[in-house]
């Protein structure tokens, strides 16, 4: 289904050019690049386009910040709480200008952008509340010594984020970074800068110190990689595909052994057993792969549904997937806007067409949605097997991959048969299975009876290739901050 309403708000876009040391810079190449709406394909803007030399100037501008007798440096813990907590407020006063400058750019219906801000404001302010409580502790040793542990902070942080949560991706790397008093680079993606460099505006705001944060937009192959692979620069984190992940990783490795976590792609099972209550189950599936037009990293992307179930869930699924509003995300009755890009579009159709050829049944969708922009409608496949490319590959968009089985065995050799391990879900109303699938799936979050319930407390990332290192919750920290170790001896 498509959404009628083709109108869109005028929205104001207030800064386009690097944010460094808490002043806008022009690009030092004097380059802009083009922002595009994937709603239409055309151009919002042209932002500042950053390269090594502006990443060389904000590493300078961090590096004085992170200096020892630096005002961020000597802030009391609950000073750098305070800053936090105001930046997540000022997130929520300006949220509709967000939401609209979120989705004009990203594409997403402006409900859900509205969503991620409020989860973005409850993260960094989550983390506001750790900056004192981040301890060390004291070990036995001999008689005459005191040995204890300190947790300090690592340094300059460089981070890059992706297109397709800008505003949450920001806030779950910012929020444990400025706990534990690190300095920070930001690398927005090329896609969807805008949103973050409004951001910067609100940390100056906010009251953070001139060079605590930097935002330097720019693509991946120049600018990119002058964060990974600056030698002043102490840890990249990266949120992306595998492929980039691995040269983020080799480039901080090949540079000065920089400390590097990712989060990076997933091709996520979500097992639907024969116990399951079936709507439900088509419900958290539909949800599972098809929110945010699939531009997830732990889509429920390959969905095994018992054989004495199979056909059932097919039949509702399709009719789930044809109510589904697609189109203009602005429009309050859209479910689900464009995917980000040309390229993009044109990838996911490609998988379409070679799931047609290797003999998967094309239920629903499978075509262009709409007119203009990068629609692309719920899509549906049975009869899928596990050596078909759309099940074996991250396709990162609106495809849901149904395959069957009848062997609780058999299934979860086939759900861990992968390189990827980001999330995996389980549909059942036997307790024993859900915890036995629990413990056996190779996956960084396993949800039983839910999916993708992702929240700011708990830990986040992945097994294999799906990554390494943890956001969010506690173990979020981990990622930011050197242990010490103190020997006294007493004399």
């Amino acid at each position: 289904m498509s959404s009628t309403d083709s109108s869109a708000p005028q929205v104001e876009i207030k800064y386009t050019q690097i944010f460094i040391n808490n002043e806008w810079h022009k690009a030092a190449n004097g380059k802009t690049f083009p922002v595009i709406n994937p709603s239409t394909g055309e151009e919002i803007c042209q932002v500042e386009e950053g390269t090594r030399a502006d990443v060389d100037k904000a590493v300078l501008a961090a590096r004085k910040a992170f200096d020892i007798d630096s005002p961020w440096r000597k802030f009391e813990p609950v000073a750098r709480g305070n800053l936090m907590r105001k930046f997540a407020g000022l997130l929520r006063r300006d949220i509709d200008y967000l939401a609209s400058l979120e989705t004009l750019n990203n594409g997403k219906p402006v409900e859900d952008s509205k969503g991620d801000i409020y989860s973005s404001a409850d993260c960094i302010e989550y983390y506001a509340g750790w900056v004192d409580k981040i301890v060390g502790e004291t070990i036995p040793g001999a008689h005459d010594q005191l040995i204890f542990t300190r947790h300090e902070p690592i340094g300059v942080c460089g981070q890059i984020i992706p297109w397709n949560y800008p505003i949450m991706m920001m806030a779950w790397k910012l929020g444990p970074a400025l706990a534990c008093g690190n300095v920070i680079i930001l690398k927005p993606a090329e896609q969807t800068p805008l949103s973050a460099l409004y951001c910067a505006a609100l940390i100056k705001e906010a009251g953070f110190p001139p060079g605590v944060v930097n935002i330097v937009p720019g693509d991946g192959p120049e600018c990119g990689n002058a964060v990974s692979s600056h030698p002043d620069i102490d840890k990249v984190a990266f949120t992306g595909s595998v492929e980039i992940g691995k040269k983020v990783q080799e480039a901080a490795a090949k540079s000065n052994l920089k400390r590097v976590s990712l989060e990076l792609g997933g091709k996520s099972p979500l097992i639907i057993c024969e116990d399951a209550d079936i709507d439900y189950a088509v419900f958290v599936a539909h949800r599972a792969i098809f929110t945010n037009a699939a531009q997830n990293c732990t889509a429920g992307s390959r969905t095994f549904v018992h054989a004495k179930i199979y056909d059932e869930f097919i039949a509702r699924s399709v009719e789930l997937a044809k109510n589904r509003v697609v189109g203009n995300p602005f429009d309050p009755m859209t479910t689900q806007g464009p995917q980000i890009n040309d390229s993009q579009f044109k990838k996911i159709l490609s998988y379409i067409e070679s799931a047609k050829q290797d003999g998967a049944k094309l239920e629903c969708g499978g075509e262009k949605a709409c007119e203009n922009g990068y629609f692309i409608k719920p899509t549906i496949f049975s009869d899928v097997t596990d050596d078909m490319k759309i099940a074996r590959e991250e396709i990162f968009g609106p495809v849901m991959s149904v395959l069957k089985f009848d062997s609780y065995d058999d299934v979860l050799k086939r759900a861990n048969g992968t390189s990827f391990g980001l999330g995996a879900g389980v549909i059942t109303k036997d307790l024993t299975r859900g915890l036995t699938f629990a413990k056996q799936l190779q996956a960084g979050s396993v949800w039983v009876n839910d999916y993708d319930a992702v929240c700011n407390q708990a830990p986040f990332g992945g097994f294999k290739q799906s990554g390494h290192g943890r956001e969010l919750g506690r173990y979020g920290l981990e990622a930011y901050y050197e242990v010490k170790t103190v020997v006294i001896k007493l004399i």
